[in-house]
């Protein structure tokens, strides 16, 4: 059998050029060499398996090619020497190396001495390596690698040139995927390369790692749904059916999908997270000038795009919250399936409209479901009895007399209860028909637009003290337009807030037309999604709201050179 040799050593970076994410590094050491401005003490630090290692051999090889052209790459290899701190950490092994130094190269220019891992060095080692570092032979060149900084003496790093490796972006690591799926003659699906690049998480050796796993498994195909398969990450497409589930409010599903992804092996913070994660992404999608922000496949950002238009931006604000907060109490919490149940509850019942919600974890309760279902409806059919009418039902009861029975009618006076579907819908009755009632023989007292729109403050500032802060905010976001015939305009940021207003424009119009003294007006509300932003989020936008109200916050702020 042949020896296989894994991808992460057999497309190591021989050259600059072949560095990946590393751009600014690689072209300010290629300037230093040319320009013979190289110092003699290189740090390199940065996360694991981005390059460190790879480009100080690129670099340590570099140096003795200037000027040599007529000397073998073999012996090249007599000027390198590698040092793992981590198993030679102590003073005896610096001394050892100090000792080295003194001597010239044989050949080529410079010696040059990688230390891997120099964190791991004792602090007496340090001390004995400080005065060779600080002031080295002309022709020794030091290049130290470490991923943990912080633990290096300061001392040592200011005697160093320091490079500060970043983690690889996903669609740089994507894209070299695909260079070695070009040489190694496999095809691969774009959002499968894509798992793979954010599994690395940043690390250039990690995600060839993966992709020789991932390749062991599936051959020389490698397709999205064998990856997620092998790499046991919850798919694209089960985030996608789930916030279709939360938008459409069905609590049931959404649990029955739950305990599916937790039948699979996943943990609920795991789920959770990624939930969080997709909320943000459909945030990002709304807007043009953040869909650059989107580090998915191109695949996955069309689907991005289409369930965006769905998921409105209080929707998402709010179950970002729900979920962050749900990360929070994960660990410290003793029933993890129950929390996690109840933040998708809460999240489903975000958009629901069909109760009066005061909570801000509010739930749908349980006897809507139930009210919905058809099997229960077909229980609670009655067989026998006619059909009530405006509660009222006739029953026959047959008295037991033994000669002329004699049916005898009772009538019944059932109370309705408040909360079921009927009653509802008898409210939604009576306020269609406060509406639509003909008010031809009423007053039509003429107004202006400044009355009206002192009335229509009023009427917010009545909701805010009854508790009805959700259609208090919905009619504050805009004032009122009066066109002719008492046609009152009143313009609504999207399609959700236009439908609560809707809901709630009877109780308005009645008190309008009280205080006005005109049954004749009528009041339309208009969609305009264009509508300019008006509540302030930011520390920025609040501070501008103030400012307009009073300008000399301005110059207070100039005078005493505040922050917000």
């Amino acid at each position: 059998m042949e020896h296989f040799i894994v991808s992460a050593r057999k497309y190591r970076p021989q050259i600059f050029e072949d560095v990946v994410g590393q751009q600014a590094i690689t072209n300010t050491l290629e300037n230093a060499i040319k320009n013979d401005h190289l110092a003699q003490a290189l740090l390199f630090t940065g996360p694991r398996g981005v390059g460190k290692t790879s480009c100080a051999r690129i670099l340590a090889k570099k140096i003795n090619e200037q000027g040599s052209e007529n000397v073998t790459d073999e012996d090249f290899a007599f000027n390198i020497f590698e040092l793992d701190a981590a198993s030679n950490n102590s003073v005896d092994d610096i001394r050892s190396l100090t000792e080295q130094v003194r001597i010239p190269p044989q050949t080529g220019k410079y010696k040059v001495y990688i230390i891997d891992e120099v964190h791991m060095l004792s602090q007496s080692a340090f001390n004995a390596f400080l005065k060779t570092l600080e002031e080295p032979p002309a022709h020794a060149i030091f290049i130290l690698a470490t991923t943990e900084k912080h633990k290096i003496i300061p001392t040592i790093l200011s005697r160093c040139q320091i490079f500060d490796f970043k983690r690889i972006g996903v669609l740089d690591a994507k894209n070299y995927l695909k260079i070695i799926c070009e040489k190694e003659g496999i095809t691969a699906e774009d959002d499968a390369l894509h798992i793979i690049a954010q599994k690395a998480d940043g690390a250039m050796r990690d995600a060839l790692s993966i992709f020789d796993r991932v390749v062991s498994f599936s051959g020389k195909n490698l397709t999205r749904e064998a990856v997620t398969e092998n790499l046991n990450v919850l798919d694209y497409d089960t985030y996608f059916s789930m916030t279709d589930l939360l938008l459409e409010n069905k609590i049931p599903d959404v649990l029955n999908a739950f305990n599916t992804i937790l039948g699979k092996g996943f943990e609920g913070h795991h789920f959770i997270n990624g939930l969080a994660s997709h909320f943000r992404d459909l945030l990002v999608a709304k807007d043009k000038a953040t869909i650059a922000l989107l580090e998915v496949g191109d695949n996955a950002k069309k689907k991005y795009l289409q369930q965006a238009v769905k998921a409105p931006i209080p929707f998402l604000l709010q179950a970002i919250d729900k979920a962050n907060d749900c990360d929070l109490k994960y660990r410290t919490s003793k029933n993890q399936r129950l929390l996690t149940e109840l933040t998708l509850m809460q999240i489903a019942s975000i958009t629901f409209d069909g109760e009066k919600k005061k909570a801000a974890n509010y739930i749908i309760p349980a006897t809507f479901f139930q009210a919905l279902s058809p099997a229960k409806k077909k229980i609670q059919e009655p067989i026998s009895v006619p059909k009530p009418v405006a509660a009222i039902e006739q029953i026959v009861v047959e008295t037991p007399k033994p000669k002329a029975p004699k049916p005898v009618l009772l009538n019944v006076q059932r109370r309705s209860s408040s909360l079921s579907l009927k009653s509802v819908h008898e409210k939604k009755v009576v306020q269609k028909s406060a509406v639509e009632e003909n008010f031809d023989d009423h007053p039509k007292e003429a107004f202006n637009e400044a009355k009206l729109q002192k009335l229509w403050k009023e009427y917010v500032d009545l909701l805010n003290k009854k508790g009805e802060r959700s259609m208090a905010s919905i009619v504050a976001t805009d004032l009122p337009k009066l066109g002719d015939g008492f046609k009152i305009s009143f313009t609504v940021p999207n399609k959700l807030m236009q439908d609560q207003f809707k809901r709630g424009r009877p109780k308005l119009l009645q008190f309008l037309r009280e205080r006005l003294n005109n049954y004749g007006i009528t009041i339309d509300a208009i969609l305009n999604e264009t509508v300019e932003k008006k509540f302030a989020y930011t520390p920025l936008e609040k501070f501008n709201k103030l400012k307009e109200k009073n300008p000399l916050l301005l110059k207070l702020r100039q005078a005493f050179e505040l922050d917000l």
